[in-house]
């Protein structure tokens, strides 16, 4: 137990945490106080019960998105938002008990993209309203209608706040952020010059100090059908979130989570948060990653998050009513900016076309009807567009591993697909410790986008080993766009005596 790594790694998380859940609590449109609870009330229970150790949790894009859209919908219900939040977590632990974890992995990554992309732009479109003055709206297609509106009112002091809060985040030196992350710098640096401008900007306003209250879900009977969908469709979105950010981790600490495991934990903080007026969230990843960079191991780093937000929350909480909405909407423009898949999206040119095809319907389905739609539309097709791109080769995948001395060769038959990349990226991480490992994948039928990933993925977090990787291929074996993209992606690792026509 390092102690030390986990009280350094939680703190370091809580203080990126604050300005975040402040700013998901108002994208919610439940206030910045209902941002603050959601974050320490999840973060320590899933802490606490979860199954990823070193895993911080609190409001996300994703779930917040889907928050506003239904604290819109139900128009200020207060007693039937926070029962969708419940059941949100009652949903989770029942996941967790019929042990559907596992289920993420079949989760192709060109659906992946398509959602976090959508997520990220739906972001950013919802705060250009707050970045411009006007107040926010509540869904994707009010804050379109609305932007001309917004341009022709515009409060230009709170424009340039924002703006100044976007420079704050990109252009501060690593050596000052590496000490004091960006979006708390930017509350503390431009907070107070509002104050001393005296600045016609709209601000957090009055959070109540102490502990909130109470709140015993009370949902019209009449409206219960719309209360369990929104609760499953959050659910579903809290589990892939979660579970995403866990393999993260895993990929980081060389660990494994315990995936049915993390979702009653998260299922046990979501609904502890519909008692406390918060915003339901999830395993968020840029807080997870600083946690373990920091040093944090275990479960008491999550749990320190969560006091470090507690003590804010009791004793800060005056202080932080002056945030100006302004500075926290750049904050949020900069996370959609960050959530969009540029890794898929600068080799859009090299993928191939029924892997694009998916990623945009899933982007558009995102952002224009619903999120876990999409996913599910998403994940449909990759199975249609998978099944008929090989209907008369040889389906059955197998893969043997040979270990020898400073030497690992895997070969690989049968279709890598997202449906296999799991136990690929399983047999591949067993005993590190060689030199050299050669991947041969002439007798490979199919190769998708997530399988491609997948190889790229182990081949960075085998780098810093020195470990050496060559892939082999038979180009027979790939169309000219696959063929494209793999050479693209792997061109480093491919090795050049094996890449042509080979008979073996």
């Amino acid at each position: 137990m390092n102690i030390k790594g986990d009280v350094t790694g939680g703190l370091t998380a809580g203080i990126i945490a604050l300005p975040l859940a402040l700013a998901f609590g108002i994208a919610s449109g439940l206030g910045a106080s209902a941002g603050l609870w959601g974050a320490l009330v999840l973060g320590f229970f899933a802490a606490i019960f979860g199954g990823t150790k070193m895993q911080i949790s609190g409001p996300t894009g994703p779930m917040s998105v889907v928050a506003a859209a239904i604290v819109f919908n139900f128009k200020g219900d207060m007693g039937s938002v926070m029962a969708v939040f419940v059941l949100t977590g009652i949903f989770q632990i029942i996941f967790g008990v019929l042990k559907l974890g596992k289920f993420v992995k079949y989760i192709p990554y060109s659906v992946i993209s398509g959602f976090m992309s959508g997520v990220g732009f739906i972001i950013i479109l919802l705060q250009i309203n707050p970045m411009l003055g006007s107040s926010s709206v509540g869904n994707t297609l009010s804050a379109i209608e609305s932007i001309p509106q917004a341009i022709a009112d515009i409060n230009f002091t709170a424009f340039y706040f924002a703006v100044a809060t976007l420079l704050i985040l990109y252009l501060t030196p690593k050596k000052i952020s590496r000490i004091l992350p960006t979006p708390l710098l930017a509350i503390i640096v431009l907070t107070p010059l509002c104050m001393i401008l005296k600045a016609d900007v709209a601000t957090i306003g009055e959070i109540p100090l102490g502990l909130p209250k109470f709140i015993v879900p009370n949902a019209d009977m009449a409206l219960m059908s719309s209360i369990l969908l929104y609760a499953l469709m959050l659910a579903v979105l809290g589990s892939i979130d979660s579970l995403l950010t866990s393999l993260v981790a895993d990929s980081i600490t060389k660990s494994k989570h315990s995936p049915n495991k993390e979702l009653i934990g998260q299922g046990i903080g979501n609904a502890f948060v519909g008692f406390v007026g918060g915003i339901p969230g999830a395993g968020a990843t840029m807080r997870t990653v600083a946690n373990i960079k920091a040093g944090g191991e275990g479960r008491i780093s999550g749990v320190v998050h969560a006091l470090f937000l507690l003590f804010v929350a009791l004793v800060f909480a005056p202080v932080v009513a002056y945030v100006p909405l302004c500075v926290l909407a750049g904050i949020l423009i900069k996370v959609g900016i960050d959530i969009l898949d540029y890794r898929l999206l600068k080799r859009i040119a090299f993928i191939p076309r029924k892997d694009a095809t998916t990623m945009a319907i899933v982007f558009l389905l995102t952002v224009f009807v619903d999120l876990i739609f999409a996913v599910a539309i998403g994940v449909v097709l990759a199975w249609l567009f998978y099944s008929t791109n090989i209907p008369k080769r040889n389906k059955k995948f197998n893969i043997t591993v040979c270990e020898e001395e400073e030497f690992k060769s895997v070969k690989i038959t049968g279709p890598m697909y997202f449906g296999t990349s799991s136990k690929i990226m399983r047999n591949l991480n067993r005993n590190l410790n060689t030199k050299h490992i050669k991947i041969d994948c002439r007798k490979v039928t199919f190769m998708d986008i997530s399988s491609v990933y997948a190889l790229e993925d182990f081949i960075d977090s085998v780098d810093e080993n020195a470990t050496k990787v060559s892939i082999i291929i038979d180009e027979r074996s790939f169309s000219g766009r696959s063929l494209n993209e793999l050479k693209y992606i792997l061109r480093d690792n491919i090795d050049p005596t094996f890449a042509e026509n080979d008979d073996e």
